[in-house]
């Protein structure tokens, strides 16, 4: 009794669990008796697949679970953007799947904003730059990874903001650089035109009485728009004056020694003479002597058995350490009156003539021969002669001499025994007034002007010519050359490029004193495009290749009026140097035209144009590109026109490049 029921009872309670997994293995693998649909169970997110004769439910793609009572989404981002989409990106989850888009600055290269990496794409780098004028006037933009950055161009200066700078959230401007006036130099005088931009040269002279022994003093206009002062400075010119002597009796001689002479220099020489006669007055003079003289010489209208003090001494602005010397002149009886006598310069034109003899009461003739030339004109010459009659010692004769020529002056003592003659060379500085007025241009490129002189006499005119184009940085012309002329009414045709503005300076080598004159030539036509011509019969356009037309004539502007329509309109600042591509028809608005396709049947004819336009001023020149017959074309058809720096006209559809 007690074995039996410890052997029998396990069998008995496993039959229901037996009964209970044989129910739920017929509900699983298909319809049992009760009919229970297995695929009628499946969950909303799952499927129903028979495998080996079983029907199951499977969770669809993107969700996870048993099919039946369970399908969640599954998350595909959770390991990272950069694990499930590739670098520069972010990824989105969504029910059942997911997408990614690349980062602000980069574009997926399947074009699309988004995209799922199975089929190999990914995010690259965006070319920003590629659109010109992003960093405004004068500004240069530089591509970085995902974005970019501005820079000032050279010959500008960043303004209220930082360098580099992104147009977007800095307000940098660029502005030109612009030194405005040159600072002032001690003891230095300003000179000549000069440039406030970068790398203009501010010119600067010493005045009178001062030097600068290291060279020419210049400033710069630099990149930071300030002025770069010189090293070198004015310093005081002192004068010594040595070796001072007397010969000939009343003659004074002496030298000189400083750092640079000038061409000429003027000294003050003060003469006192006491009478050894006590009854006889005091001698007191003053002379003014100008001379480029080294070994200056004088001499002085003296009384006889005097005693002399000579003192000698620079005018200002000069300054010298005075020279004194002392001495006697001799009796009346000691001297003869031999006919020899000296010349001397006296203020640059006059000449001051010494006889030795001291005899009172005897009249003199002189006879004058004066030849001048000028070494910068070949026909040039100025020659005169005339008689001077004089009971002085010591006489002055100014004579009537052209400025900036050398002159020879022979003089002969007339009615002296042995003809006495006395040589002496002038050289005569440029005239300080003006020898040009009423100058003006003509036929654009010409000047006339008025010329200042005696009638005949051939004067040499030099030229310094500035060009400059405001549309072309870049260009720059100067010109520097002389001409010789005998008439008082000189003219000249310069050899001027078109479109640009210039700044003439003439001087006449005689005067000191250039005048200046603007003068802006007009532009005139622009070059031709340089295309090959098609004839296309419905069929898609051939690429149109154009190189960037040179503003070599003038500025390539707006242009706007045509016949027919116009198709799109190109700033200059828009194009870059080496193509630029759109579609014809694309149904794009360039400008303010609309891009419109072209009507299937028509004929068209496509033609390329140029056009320059300044001062009120507009010039043309076109080309026949193609001529379309019975146009079939589509959008999808068209080929990709490039266009560089030019303007294409259809009869019915135009395109337009203008330069600002």
């Amino acid at each position: 009794m007690g074995r039996g029921p410890r052997g029998a009872g396990p069998p008995r309670r496993l039959l229901p669990l037996l009964l209970l997994l044989g129910l739920a293995r017929g509900a699983a693998g298909a319809p049992g008796a009760d009919g229970l649909d297995v695929c009628a169970t499946c969950h909303e997110h799952a499927t129903c697949q028979q495998r080996e004769g079983k029907k199951i439910c499977i969770c669809n793609y993107g969700f996870v679970g048993n099919g039946r009572t369970q399908c969640v989404d599954k998350n595909e981002c959770q390991f990272g953007a950069t694990v499930v989409c590739g670098n520069h990106t972010s990824c989105h989850n969504t029910p059942g799947g997911f997408y990614c888009i690349c980062l602000e600055g980069y574009r997926a290269t399947n074009n699309k904003k988004t995209f799922i990496p199975n089929d190999g794409t990914f995010c690259t780098d965006v070319d920003e730059c590629e659109v010109s004028g992003l960093c405004r006037h004068g500004g240069r933009c530089v591509n970085t990874h995902g974005s970019f950055e501005c820079y000032c161009m050279d010959g500008y200066l960043p303004r209220n903001g930082p360098e580099p700078f992104h147009p977007t959230t800095d307000t940098t401007s660029c502005t030109e650089i612009n030194c405005g006036n040159p600072p002032e130099m001690r003891h230095a005088i300003l000179v000549g035109n000069h440039s406030s931009r970068l790398g203009g040269v501010a010119r600067y002279v010493c005045q009178e009485g001062f030097e600068s022994p290291g060279g020419k003093i210049t400033s710069v206009c630099t990149e930071k728009g300030t002025w770069r002062e010189s090293t070198l400075t004015c310093t005081e010119i002192l004068t010594k004056i040595d070796d001072v002597s007397v010969f000939n009796d009343t003659c004074v001689r002496w030298q000189i020694n400083s750092g640079r002479i000038n061409p000429k220099i003027a000294y003050v020489i003060s003469v006192k003479g006491q009478r050894l006669d006590p009854m006889e007055s005091v001698h007191e003079e003053t002379i003014n002597l100008t001379t480029d003289s080294r070994t200056p010489e004088v001499c002085l209208a003296l009384y006889p058995g005097t005693n002399y003090t000579v003192n000698i001494s620079t005018a200002p602005p000069r300054r010298s350490v005075p020279a004194v010397i002392g001495f006697q002149t001799a009796e009346d009886d000691l001297l003869e009156d031999d006919g020899i006598f000296n010349i001397s310069i006296f203020n640059e034109t006059c000449l001051q003539l010494n006889r030795h003899s001291r005899k009172v009461g005897s009249e003199h003739m002189y006879q004058f021969t004066v030849l001048g030339q000028r070494w910068y004109l070949d026909n040039f010459c100025h020659a005169t002669s005339f008689n001077f009659t004089t009971w002085e010692r010591a006489p002055v004769v100014c004579l009537d001499l052209y400025p900036a020529t050398d002159y020879t002056v022979n003089v002969t003592l007339l009615g002296s025994p042995k003809g006495h003659s006395v040589q002496i060379t002038i050289a005569t500085p440029p005239a300080v007034k003006q020898t040009i007025s009423n100058i003006s241009g003509f036929n654009e490129t010409c000047l006339r002007w008025r010329s200042i002189k005696t009638a005949d006499m051939e004067e040499m005119y030099l030229f310094h010519i500035w060009g400059q184009r405001w549309y072309q940085k870049e260009f720059a012309q100067e010109m520097t050359f002389n001409i010789s002329s005998s008439s008082r009414d000189p003219e000249v045709c310069l050899d001027l490029h078109p479109g640009t503005d210039y700044n003439v300076s003439l001087r006449a080598l005689s005067s000191e004193l250039p005048v200046v004159i603007s003068l802006t030539t007009q532009i005139t036509e622009p070059p031709l495009p340089e295309v090959e011509f098609f004839t296309v019969h419905g069929g898609p356009l051939p690429r149109l290749r154009l190189r960037k037309a040179k503003e070599k004539n003038g500025p390539i502007s707006n242009a706007s009026d045509a016949d027919g329509y116009v198709a799109a309109e190109l700033l200059a600042k828009d194009v870059p140097d080496d193509a630029m591509e759109i579609l014809i028809g694309d149904r794009l608005y360039y400008g303010e035209y609309y891009n419109a396709p072209l009507k299937r049947g028509n004929d068209y004819c496509i033609i390329l144009r140029i056009t320059s336009e300044w001062n009120k001023v507009r010039r043309h020149s076109c080309a026949v590109w193609a001529q379309v017959k019975d146009s079939s074309l589509t959008l999808l058809q068209m080929a990709g026109v490039g266009l560089g720096s030019m303007a294409v006209v259809i009869i019915l559809t135009f395109l337009s490049f203008s330069a600002v």
